[in-house]
C-alpha cells in the first residue's frame, strides 16, 4: 500500500507534518509518498533521523495555500503538493492521500480528478464526535451547504458503511438530525429524507436531536453541510473551553489541587476524549478513492492518525462496500 502526504499544507509547516508522517510510518505495514518541496522533505529527513525504508519523494514545487479561492487554486497551481498527492491516487501510484490544506479547494480537486463513485451526486465530509459510549459519525459537516433529500440519504448510505468497517459496528443505528424526534418536525428537506431513509437498506432510528450526537444513542448523524460545520466549530469551542475552566478551577485552591494530583488519570483521559487528534483526519464519503482531511492546526499526533485512518480505509474496502450497498 502506499500514502500520498501532502507535506506543505498545514498552517504549521511541513515539519510538524513530517513529524506524523514519519511516526505512521515506523509501522512499515505501507509506503509513504512524500509530496512537496524536495529540498525541504530531505532536509526534515536528516533532521528527524529517519532510517526506515518506506519513504519516497515527489517534488511539487508551489502550495495552495489556505486563503485561496478553491477554483482559482486548482485551476493555476498544477504543481502544488496538493494536486501532486491526488494526481497520484488519480493514475494508480497511491492507495490514498492525505492533506491538511485548504479543505475547499481539495474537495473540489478530488471531485475533478479523481470523481465521486458512481450513482453518489454529491461527497460528504464526515467526522467522529465523541460520545458517551466511544463515538459517533457527523455528515456532513461543510462540503455542501444546500441539500436535498437525495444527498442526505445518500450520506446516510455512506456513513452506514464507514462506521460499520472502520469502527466495527455490525448495525450502526443511522439517525436524521432534527428539532424533534416526531416524524412531522422539521423543515421541507427533513420531512421527505426522513420517507426516504425509511426504505433505505439501513437501520435507520429516526429523527435524533442535538444532544443525541454526543449521548450514543445513535452511531451516524446526518445532516446538510451548513448544520454539521456550526455544530463542529461550536463543539471544537466548547471542548476547549470546558478544558481550560477545568484546569483554572484544579488550580484555584489547596484543596483543588490535591484533588487534581488524585484524579490526574481521569483528567488525562478526559482531555483525550475531547482531542480531535486522537480520532484522525475526515474522509471525503464519495469520491472514489481513499481521501483524508486533516485539521488544518493538525499536530503531528493528528497527522499520524489521519495517516492511519487513511490505511484502515483502504484496507477494510470500505468505497466497495458503498457501492454495494447503493445497489441495494
Amino acid at each position: 500500500m502506499k500514502i500520498a502526504v501532502d507535506v506543505m499544507g498545514s498552517d504549521k509547516g511541513p515539519s510538524v507534518v513530517m513529524q506524523g508522517a514519519l511516526d505512521a510510518a515506523k509501522k512499515q505495514t505501507f509506503d509513504l509518498v512524500l509530496v512537496g518541496d524536495e529540498k525541504i522533505i530531505k532536509k526534515e529527513l536528516t533532521e528527524l533521523k529517519y532510517t526506515g525504508s518506506n519513504i519516497q519523494i515527489k517534488h511539487a514545487s508551489e502550495i495552495i495555500e489556505m486563503h485561496e479561492s478553491p477554483s482559482q487554486a486548482i485551476r493555476r497551481k498544477k504543481d502544488s503538493s496538493m494536486i501532486k498527492a491526488i494526481d497520484l491516487v488519480k493514475n494508480k501510484e497511491a492507495d490514498a492521500v492525505v492533506s491538511a490544506g485548504n479543505t475547499g479547494a481539495y474537495m473540489a480537486a478530488s471531485a475533478i480528478y479523481i470523481r465521486t463513485i458512481e450513482g453518489i451526486e454529491r461527497p460528504a465530509i464526515a467526522t467522529l464526535m465523541p460520545a458517551l459510549s466511544g463515538v459517533s459519525l457527523l455528515l456532513d459537516v461543510g462540503a455542501n451547504v444546500d441539500c436535498s433529500p437525495l444527498n442526505l440519504y445518500q450520506f446516510a448510505i455512506m456513513g452506514n458503511e464507514y462506521i460499520k468497517y472502520i469502527l466495527k459496528k455490525g448495525n450502526p443505528k443511522v439517525g436524521l438530525l432534527n428539532i424533534g424526534e416526531e416524524e412531522h418536525k422539521g423543515n421541507e428537506l427533513t420531512k421527505k429524507t426522513y420517507e426516504e431513509l425509511k426504505k433505505a437498506p439501513i437501520n435507520f432510528v429516526g429523527n435524533v436531536e442535538g444532544r443525541d450526537i454526543f449521548n450514543g444513542k445513535v452511531d451516524v448523524i446526518v445532516c446538510d453541510g451548513f448544520i454539521g460545520n456550526v455544530i463542529l466549530k461550536a463543539v471544537e469551542g466548547l471542548g476547549e473551553n470546558i478544558y481550560l475552566k477545568l484546569r483554572n478551577e484544579l488550580k484555584s485552591s489547596l484543596l483543588s489541587k490535591i484533588g487534581a494530583v488524585l484524579s490526574r488519570e481521569a483528567y488525562k483521559n478526559f482531555k483525550k476524549s475531547l482531542n480531535y487528534a486522537e480520532y484522525g483526519g475526515a474522509p471525503f464519503l464519495g469520491i472514489n478513492a481513499v481521501c483524508i482531511k486533516a485539521h488544518g492546526n493538525s499536530s503531528s499526533l493528528a497527522i499520524k492518525n489521519s495517516i492511519l485512518v487513511a490505511e484502515k480505509f483502504v484496507n477494510n474496502h470500505v468505497n466497495e462496500h458503498i457501492k454495494e450497498r447503493l445497489k441495494n
